[in-house]
């Protein structure tokens, strides 16, 4: 299967292109990806990986392009503000300011601002489940599903596996740099919108697909954080992939086909309530 350019549903390579917007520090480079189409798509904000400290455009473009061109979907990759530079609450701000623009921008990107969804994988699943709470509180703009792919989750590191048992390839060392750097403030480690499982409000929250690799030692906060939607009665859907590591989940067709399976079946019940509202005015 060509991940990049799939043609299982005939669709051709989205259009792609580079722009700057102006967002809380100053420019915000996004990427934009849409297929061709006569109708109205719905719109994904994806977020990179990189553990809050590196990563780029470059990093989301496999999934973002398959997102495009499988679901499809106008999606919008961030490049937002990294650590130590710019630690928290920069990133997730840069977040919610490059959702509130594709928001009020849809007509014109070709996507419908009723089906918006935030992914993304890494810290960028960190940054997507902020970013879900951030919309239920303020209330600006309306999520209808958060995809979190194997995130990080829990700055305390009380709840990660045991690296040597599950032969992961992602050490604790290595997550407590990123946080150090990311969450200079010991403090900040308590905030929701740095550490979704130290929330106790998750009801309101948008439907959620978490997909964790089984030879990652995140994927024990991952799968709590999950139980913890489940328990506030937000529909969530866990996938594990045994003997996948966290390097290699991300390009593992099984997680590209379980994402755009998830998007696909939310987001066309999205638009089903929208067009029944908008035809009952």
């Amino acid at each position: 299967m060509n991940l990049l350019y799939p043609d299982a549903h005939g669709t051709a390579a989205p259009h792609v292109r580079n722009i700057d917007i102006a967002g809380p520090h100053g420019r915000l480079p996004l990427r934009i990806y849409r297929p061709r189409s006569d109708t109205l798509l719905p719109l994904v904000i994806y977020l990179h990986g990189g553990g809050f400290v590196g990563g780029s455009l470059d990093d989301a473009d496999l999934p973002a392009h398959y997102i495009a061109a499988t679901l499809p979907a106008v999606v919008v990759s961030v490049d937002y503000a990294l650590a130590p530079a710019h630690p928290f609450p920069a990133a997730p701000e840069d977040a919610y300011a490059a959702t509130l623009w594709a928001a009020d921008n849809a007509a014109t990107l070709g996507a419908d601002a009723q089906r918006i969804a935030v992914a993304g994988d890494d810290a960028g699943g960190n940054l997507a489940a902020s970013l879900a709470l951030i919309a239920r509180d303020r209330q600006d703009v309306h999520i209808a599903v958060q995809v979190l792919i194997g995130p990080m989750l829990d700055p305390s590191m009380t709840r990660t596996g045991d690296a040597a048992r599950l032969q992961s390839d992602l050490r604790a060392e290595d997550c407590a740099d990123c946080y150090r750097q990311y969450l200079p403030q010991l403090s900040q480690r308590l905030h929701p919108y740095a550490a979704p499982l130290e929330s106790c409000r998750q009801a309101g929250l948008p439907a959620a697909y978490i997909a964790t690799a089984g030879r990652d030692l995140l994927h024990c906060e991952a799968e709590k954080y999950a139980a913890a939607l489940i328990a506030a009665g937000v529909h969530t859907q866990v996938e594990r992939f045994a003997g996948i590591t966290h390097a290699t989940l991300l390009a593992h067709p099984p997680l590209l086909d379980g994402v755009v399976q998830f998007l696909r079946c939310r987001l066309g019940r999205a638009q089903a309530g929208h067009n029944d509202a908008r035809h009952a005015v």
